[in-house]
């Protein structure tokens, strides 16, 4: 059977070159990286290229990079490291559930928070943030991209706002990671997350930007690693494949990858927009397109219950999901698209394609031939249309 895997948004397959560079690290290069022999010292030589290809993946300094286990943690490390009892806590109602949950952890620890609803394209509006500051705002948290509909926030402008307010700023950018140019510089961030395994690098490994001065607290602590910034000894293949992974992001960046997939994302979304009964959710404001992740779209289908078509598609070949990979098994409706004024109904027939940078026109035409043929037969069995 022909395969297309349209959830990149969930997680991405290692590329070949990030797991021939990986290689030597499992098995021939397997020493400590803090220990002083010829063994510890080629994993130490590892990690200190790896940093540097950071550092010009961020726009920051050397000692700014922080290697840890992923997204999450990094967003954990932002919340729980810098917000204290008598704080408020500025984020929004459409952050992953890295943030929301520690949000809510910390709320119930004496940090007031507020949670900023998005507009109905699922944009934040910097002006809902300005309103929400108060003198006690030690910290934003705003995501770069969202998971579900790829709509781009405004990151530089609340990043104006934090510094006229003398604010931290932190950014959850998984999702944005090797699909828009990073510079922490112009997103004027002092914290900022991201995930090897949204960017075709492996699982379990992350970093973060922490800008130099930051009072951070240490999620992690124990041995001296990281600059005392994040104890555990070092996952040097990881790490490895994480530098890997980000040199061959800037590549696809300034080689013109990333507009050929938008390209075939628009391809796609148009396609299926000619099916009756479908919309793009979020993505506009108006008749005017806001920015998105070239890779997303989120459509949502009249009398087609999102976890059936899910399955249906898987069994034609293709992968798709019904919102974040992170949800998977729920039934609650996605937060993200409610809070973006849809209701339940519609937010469960909504699906999220999301692209990998490796696809092809044939994996489009693919997806065209058997998203109706799913659709029909749902909708033949759907109660409101035999009703």
């Amino acid at each position: 059977m022909f395969r297309v895997y349209m959830d990149a948004n969930a997680t991405t397959p290692l590329l070949p070159e990030v797991m021939e560079a990986m290689r030597p690290y499992w098995m021939e290069h397997f020493g400590n990286a803090s220990s002083i022999h010829i063994h510890g010292q080629a994993a130490h030589r590892a990690v200190d290229q790896a940093r540097e290809t950071l550092v010009e993946f961020f726009n920051c300094r050397e000692a700014e990079v922080v290697f840890n286990s992923g997204g999450t943690e990094g967003d954990n490390t932002a919340i729980f490291g810098l917000l204290r009892p008598g704080d408020h806590f500025i984020t929004t109602s459409i952050e992953h559930s890295a943030v929301l949950r520690a949000a809510d952890r910390v709320a119930g620890r004496g940090v007031e928070v507020t949670f900023v609803a998005p507009q109905p394209s699922g944009l934040i509006d910097p002006m809902e943030i300005e309103r929400a500051m108060k003198p006690n705002t030690r910290m934003i948290s705003v995501m770069l991209a969202n998971n579900e509909t790829g709509v781009l926030q405004p990151v530089e402008e609340i990043g104006k706002i934090a510094a006229d307010q003398g604010t931290f700023f932190h950014i959850d950018a998984v999702q944005g990671a090797g699909k828009v140019v990073f510079d922490v510089q112009r997103f004027g961030c002092h914290l900022l997350s991201i995930s090897a395994h949204k960017m075709y690098g492996p699982k379990g490994i992350g970093a973060m930007y922490v800008r130099g001065g930051t009072p951070i607290e240490p999620l992690m602590v124990g041995g001296s690693h990281e600059r005392r910034q994040r104890a555990g000894t070092e996952n040097v293949p990881g790490i490895v494949g994480l530098g890997k992974a980000a040199e061959l992001a800037m590549e696809s960046l300034a080689d013109g990858t990333i507009e050929r997939l938008a390209g075939r994302r628009d391809r796609l979304e148009a396609g299926i927009l000619e099916l009756p009964g479908t919309r793009v959710n979020g993505g506009f404001d108006g008749d005017k397109r806001v920015p998105r992740t070239a890779n997303t779209t989120n459509i949502a289908f009249e009398q087609v219950e999102g976890e059936a078509m899910v399955i249906a598609l898987d069994l034609k070949g293709v992968a798709v999901s019904g919102g974040s990979a992170c949800h998977s098994g729920s039934t609650e409706p996605s937060h993200v698209l409610m809070a973006m004024g849809l209701d339940k109904n519609a937010a469960r027939a909504s699906l999220r394609f999301s692209l990998m940078k490796t696809a092809t026109d044939a994996d489009v035409d693919h997806v065209l031939k058997v998203v109706p043929e799913a659709v029909e037969r749902l909708r033949a069995l759907s109660p409101v249309a035999a009703g």
